[in-house]
C-alpha cells in the first residue's frame, strides 16, 4: 500500500519488495474550485455548476550540490526533456479538469547526472496576477510517487491547508542521502507570478 504522507515528512525511495527504485512516475493532480454564486436553474439547465479554469504548470528543478545552476535544468512546458534524457515532462494540462493526474514527469534515476543530487518539483499557476488566481482556489491538489516499472504507487501527499493569496507551490523534491534517493514532502506555498521568478529561490 501507498504511505500517505504529512507535510515535511520523509521516506526513503524503494520498490515495495525494498530493491533499488531506478524509474519514477512523478504525478501532479488539483482540481479546479467551483465558482461561488451562478447556480440555480439556469446553472443547471446550461451544463451544471460553473468552475475556475486554472492552467497550472508543473516544473522541475534538477540541482547540482542543492542548487540549481543552469537554465537548463528547468524541465518544463517549454522544455519537456532534461539534457541527460534522464526526465521528461509529458506535457501541459490548460485547466485542472478530469480526474487522476493533470501533469505527469517520469524519471530514470540512473541517468541522472552524478553532479545531481536534488529533483525539485514545483507548480505556478500561468498568469495568476493577470487571472486574479491563486491556489485558495484550486481543491485536491497532490503528488505522488510511482514505481513506473510496476505502476504501484509507493507514497502519496495530498496538501490541504489554506493557501489563500499564493501563486506557486513547492510540491516536494526526490533528493539522494547516502547513496539512497529519498521524498521529501514539502508544501511550501509562494507569492511567485512564473516560473523564473520561482527558480531564483533554488539558485
Amino acid at each position: 500500500m501507498a504511505v500517505n504522507l504529512q507535510k515535511g515528512q520523509k521516506v526513503d525511495l524503494r520498490k515495495s519488495d525494498g530493491s533499488t527504485l531506478r524509474h519514477v512516475m512523478v504525478g501532479l493532480g488539483w482540481d479546479e474550485a467551483e465558482k461561488s454564486g451562478g447556480g440555480g436553474f439556469l446553472s443547471g439547465l446550461f451544463g451544471g455548476k460553473k468552475t475556475h479554469n486554472i492552467d497550472c504548470d508543473a516544473s522541475v528543478f534538477v540541482c547540482r550540490n542543492g542548487r540549481l545552476t543552469d537554465s537548463d535544468d528547468v524541465v518544463y512546458f517549454g522544455n519537456l526533456t532534461h539534457s541527460s534524457g534522464a526526465i521528461k515532462h509529458m506535457g501541459d494540462n490548460l485547466t485542472g479538469a478530469g480526474e487522476g493526474d493533470d501533469e505527469e514527469i517520469y524519471v530514470d534515476l540512473d541517468k541522472l547526472p552524478g553532479s545531481c543530487d536534488k529533483i525539485i518539483f514545483v507548480v505556478n499557476i500561468y498568469k495568476s496576477k493577470e487571472r486574479g488566481q491563486h491556489f485558495g482556489i484550486i481543491r485536491n491538489a497532490f503528488i505522488r510517487i510511482c514505481d513506473n516499472d510496476t505502476h504501484e504507487e509507493l507514497c502519496r501527499y495530498n496538501l490541504s491547508e489554506n493557501y489563500d493569496g499564493m501563486t506557486a507551490m513547492v510540491f516536494g523534491e526526490i533528493y539522494s542521502r547516502n547513496g539512497q534517493w529519498r521524498f521529501n514532502a514539502i508544501g511550501q506555498p509562494t507569492t511567485d507570478n512564473s516560473i523564473t521568478e520561482l527558480s531564483r529561490k533554488f539558485m
